[in-house]
């Protein structure tokens, strides 16, 4: 086997590979997509096609009949079938419906329905309305993008002071810090809900916004181990041009940083989104003010029997976390793997 050969099968055999894994996190993409998209009653017909499809039908003398795949002279053809029998039942080409009608001798409901592929997009629009989309849309940004700036802010100054400033103890308070992150959240749920009650802040965004302005260890983690990897010498030549810590940080530590703190962005903004309890703790009382899995947990109770507009309602809030992160993939791919700066 030659050396091109045998370049060629690896190559095909790493493609192959990756289509195989790619499918399968895709798969149930594909399935929800198209569960969204067909009508209710789809999955629960006998013979239904996988894809969003109704039962092809056709117009006979001013009345609308299915059609079905008839077996005729070794051939199957799609017929009318416009009056049904136990033995026989009577067809009539939808292609030209003045032809004679054809008797077809056998039990019709042996026969195979035909389909047509026909995408309820209607799914979507009675979703929007019966959500009141919008509002639910709204809340769910508000929160996410304010608890999100909070979020990035604050990590960024605490690890910008556990990369580049020397004070006792620094080490330890680290540690302390990491040390927060395999704390249960169970353990502080109780504390932090007796505090923000008695603030007054329980039926409003501020426990789902405050919080998140004093640093999250993970993203401090992140961002330290980032920042560590940028030269000291540019922040040497900038403090010799006159420059103050906070002005480093801003002019050459954050501009430096953009894939680490789209990394920090994505996950704290992707956190936020799909947050639960927090807010069915905090907002369960308020309705105008709750987030979209909150009311698309209600939604599925309501709406059980109808899986279609359940699947079209996850879509749609899935729809913009999608979107954001393949805007910012490239970066946020830089971010979680890029551990020193191009010189």
């Amino acid at each position: 086997m030659s050396r091109s050969l045998r370049r060629y099968l690896a190559r095909a055999s790493l493609t192959l590979l990756a289509v195989t894994i790619l499918s399968a996190f895709l798969l149930p993409l594909v399935a929800m997509t198209a569960a969204s998209l067909e009508d209710a009653g789809q999955r629960t017909t006998a013979g239904a096609p996988i894809y969003p499809a109704s039962p092809a039908t056709g117009t006979y003398q001013g009345q609308t009949y299915e059609i079905y795949g008839v077996p005729i002279d070794g051939t199957v053809r799609d017929l009318m079938l416009v009056k049904k029998g136990r033995s026989s039942s009577t067809f009539v080409d939808p292609g030209d419906a003045t032809q004679t009608p054809i008797v077809w001798p056998g039990a019709w409901r042996t026969l195979k329905q035909s389909w047509v592929f026909d995408p309820k997009l209607s799914n979507f629009s009675t979703v929007w309305s019966q959500l009141n989309f919008p509002r639910l849309l709204f809340n769910t940004a508000a929160v996410a993008v304010l608890s999100t700036l909070g979020a990035v802010l604050s990590s960024a100054l605490v690890a910008y002071g556990f990369a580049r400033f020397r004070f006792p103890g620094k080490n330890i308070l680290f540690i302390v810090l990491i040390a927060t992150i395999i704390l249960p959240f169970q353990v502080t749920l109780i504390p932090t809900y007796a505090v923000f009650t008695k603030l007054g802040w329980n039926g409003t965004w501020l426990p789902l916004i405050v919080p998140h302005f004093f640093a999250n260890a993970f993203n401090v983690f992140l961002l330290r181990q980032y920042f560590l990897s940028i030269p000291r010498d540019l922040d040497e030549a900038a403090m010799i041009d006159g420059a103050s810590p906070f002005r480093v940080l801003r002019s050459v530590i954050l501009p430096l940083s953009v894939p680490a703190l789209t990394a920090v962005t994505l996950f704290h903004f992707f956190y936020s989104w799909n947050d639960f309890f927090l807010p069915l703790l905090y907002l369960s009382g308020k309705p105008d003010l709750q987030t979209l899995p909150i009311a698309i947990q209600q939604y599925n109770a309501l709406y059980v029997s109808q899986p279609t507009l359940i699947q079209a309602a996850a879509l749609m809030t899935m729809a913009v976390p999608v979107v954001v992160f393949f805007l910012a993939q490239r970066a946020f791919m830089r971010g979680v793997v890029v551990t020193g700066v191009e010189k």
